[in-house]
């Protein structure tokens, strides 16, 4: 008899693409021989939900409403913990974990503890992102208790990795080279890796792409989700 494992819930939506892609890193690194092999997985993929970098740089409406809502749906709909495919949107975890009485898995946490396991060490790490997580300093906190540094791109730099973050939404994917570009400028200026701190990029940049250690934190996220799923003992609330 196939073991039950813990039920997945993906609060998505931010974007509807990171959301897919989420779930088929989940398929692909489960072992499975058949069907059910597989994880239960419930998804509410809300594109509604308002936009993260408007809200954060002062002018937009907040996300977290409805990122709760969809939270207790998931709840109600019985997972057992919560994935999020969105960077910025952890601005709001704290607030969001208040809401319900099951976990939501910190991806920016899980991606800082993996690069402080690195080896050799890094101590420089350049970050591509939102003009959102950017400016709440999302990673740049978690990497600083690890004593790591993290580079930004410049004011015009950034621009060019929003525009392009706006476009892959928009389902076009030949901005891979601006990004690329950026991530090399911040390579030369002493990043010794790289992170992908937008689900968008993850995308449409490969680990092939750089010369680095590269740090994907939707893939990072899909494999802690598969982790936790197939465990056998119930983890803490703040996982």
């Amino acid at each position: 008899m196939t073991r039950q494992k813990r039920v997945i819930g993906i609060l998505g939506g931010m974007g509807p693409a990171a959301t897919l892609a989420l779930y088929e890193r989940i398929l692909a690194l489960t072992p499975a021989e058949r069907d059910q092999d597989h994880i239960r997985v419930i998804i509410d993929s809300n594109p509604k939900i308002p936009d993260r970098t408007a809200a954060i740089l002062g002018g937009g409406e907040s996300p977290l409403p409805l990122m709760i809502g969809a939270a207790r749906t998931l709840e109600r709909a019985g997972a057992h913990f919560i994935v999020i495919p969105c960077n910025t949107a952890h601005y709001w975890l704290s607030d969001l974990r208040k809401s319900i009485s099951i976990p939501v898995i910190d991806m920016i946490s899980e991606t800082a503890s993996l690069i402080a396991t690195h080896r050799p060490p890094l101590r420089k790490i350049g970050l591509l992102a939102t003009a959102g997580t950017l400016q709440t300093g999302l990673y740049q906190r978690a990497l600083a208790g690890k004593g790591i540094s993290v580079l930004v791109p410049l004011s015009e730099e950034e621009t060019q990795i929003m525009d392009a973050i706006h476009l892959i939404k928009a389902g076009d994917h030949a901005v891979k080279d601006t990004v690329v570009v950026v991530a090399h400028h911040l390579i030369d200026q002493g990043a010794e890796g790289i992170i992908l701190g937008c689900t968008e990029l993850s995308l449409v940049v490969e680990e092939t792409d750089l010369p680095c250690p590269f740090f994907d934190p939707l893939s990072i996220l899909a494999r802690r989700a598969v982790q936790l799923a197939r465990e056998k003992n119930p983890q803490d609330r703040d996982v």
